[in-house]
């Protein structure tokens, strides 16, 4: 396989989604059980962590069978594409460090909102994209990419309320 072949950044973006999925569950099921602290640990370790860290995978390192995926291959490398790739590794990797040195409910809870937003904003992106290319990006994604971004939004303001 090579490393232009969509499967390989077809297989990272579902094990991507089911590790940010974990996150969330064990978040939502600690938070309705009172329980802040473990609730933003699952979050901040899961959702923006392990989603920070994989994304950084298929977007910088096998950026190519990324861009093919997405409709978006310049038949070359694409530095912004990289770029979102170093973005994600920031999150996840502070995500990581806040969530191993005990940064606190509130510092977790901001990183949450900060990932949040721009999972949203990457939505957004991709929705007006498929008007313009229908063909790029199937509705089952679209909606899984806009309900993350919406969870951990929602999941921010509860514990930062």
């Amino acid at each position: 396989m090579l490393p232009t072949h969509p499967r390989i950044s077809k297989i990272l973006m579902q094990v991507t989604c089911l590790v940010g999925g974990i996150g969330l569950f064990f978040g939502f099921n600690a938070l309705s059980a009172g329980q802040i602290h473990s609730a933003v640990q699952w979050v901040a370790l899961w959702s923006v962590g392990g989603v920070g860290l994989l994304s950084f995978v298929r977007h910088a390192v096998f950026h190519r069978s990324d861009a093919v995926r997405m409709g978006w291959d310049l038949g070359k490398r694409n530095d912004f594409q990289l770029e979102v790739g170093f973005a994600n590794l920031a999150w996840g990797l502070v995500a990581l460090i806040a969530s191993f040195l005990g940064w606190g409910t509130m510092a977790l809870g901001s990183l949450i909102l900060v990932f949040g937003i721009y999972m949203l904003q990457a939505a957004v992106l991709h929705l007006f994209d498929s008007g313009r290319n229908p063909q790029r990006l199937r509705a089952g994604i679209q909606f899984i990419n806009v309900a993350f971004a919406v969870f951990l939004l929602w999941f921010a303001f509860a514990v930062l309320s």
